[in-house]
């Protein structure tokens, strides 16, 4: 059944280009939330997994953390538009660190975010909490969209997510955070290398490299404002060659993606997740 505790689920606009440049064609979609289903829903979140991860997916037993995931099939949503047994177009759910931290891949994990956070000074209090002495409570929270999937479903997902950590912690289960742990990634604009070595006459260069952060997360930079820490790291595994071209999107620029990371003290989440419901509001 569609999942909605309390109120119906917004209905949320996707623009489609036509294959005219004269003519755009609005395709209305009504999006539906549901829990998470684990004898549908593994698949899909296998790949979405691989999508916010990017090239470093490779490091982390994904079909583990899909499992992970779908075990708690009360925690977090996924949002569809053709019925519930069809795959996620978008998901969100959150992992206590500190309750499955035997697990190999949470183990994998905490390694692989201490080790890219240390990269980044802005992200010292990341790596801080994330240490056994500290006593901190950690939720990962894991979410990504398919990319023409518009940022409207993100805000209910955040407010049911707030709502069944409520429910859970009233039933006494492991979700008594003092922090959430935002996975997330950014990306920055390269030159083309596709045009070294041509002597055809150039069009003059804006510069290299722009040192410009883009969002593929438009709702990250709200919830940059109610954040303990917030940065970019580099990923450990370099992409193959042309691939920044490959994500060119007819400019004259490629694009090149990053991780990014977001901590966030479990006390502002309400804050943090209303100031998302005013600015993301749907269409």
């Amino acid at each position: 059944m569609a999942k909605r505790k309390g109120s119906p689920a917004p209905d949320a606009h996707a623009e489609e280009e036509s294959s005219s440049d004269e003519d755009t064609d609005m395709l209305n979609v009504d999006f539906e939330w549901f829990d998470p289903q684990p004898n549908v829903d593994f698949h899909g979140l296998k790949t979405l997994l691989r999508q916010l991860l990017d090239v470093d997916a490779q490091l982390i037993d994904v079909s583990a953390l899909a499992d992970l995931v779908l075990a708690q099939p009360y925690l977090g949503s996924t949002v569809k538009v053709d019925g519930n047994e069809t795959d996620p177009y978008a998901f969100l759910s959150v992992i206590n660190l500190h309750e499955h931290k035997e697990k190999p891949v949470v183990k994998c994990l905490i390694d692989y975010i201490c080790r890219q956070a240390s990269t980044n000074a802005d992200l010292g209090p990341v790596a801080e909490a994330l240490k056994p002495s500290s006593g901190t409570e950690v939720g990962l929270i894991l979410t990504e969209r398919l990319i023409n999937i518009p940022s409207e479903v993100v805000p209910p997902m955040y407010r049911m997510l707030l709502e069944e950590i409520s429910w859970a912690i009233e039933e006494n289960e492991p979700y008594s955070f003092s922090h959430f742990l935002i996975l997330s990634k950014t990306y920055r604009e390269v030159s083309s290398k596709l045009n070294i070595g041509d002597d055809r006459p150039q069009k003059k260069k804006k510069k290299e490299d722009s040192e410009q952060v883009f969002y593929f997360h438009p709702e990250d930079e709200v919830l940059h404002r109610h954040a303990r820490a917030h940065g970019d790291y580099a990923y450990v595994k370099e992409e193959p060659d042309g691939q920044a071209d490959a994500k060119r999107a007819f400019q004259d620029f490629g694009i090149k993606p990053q991780g990014h990371m977001i901590l966030i003290e479990a006390s502002k989440g309400e804050a943090a997740v209303k100031a998302l419901e005013d600015f993301i509001k749907p269409s």
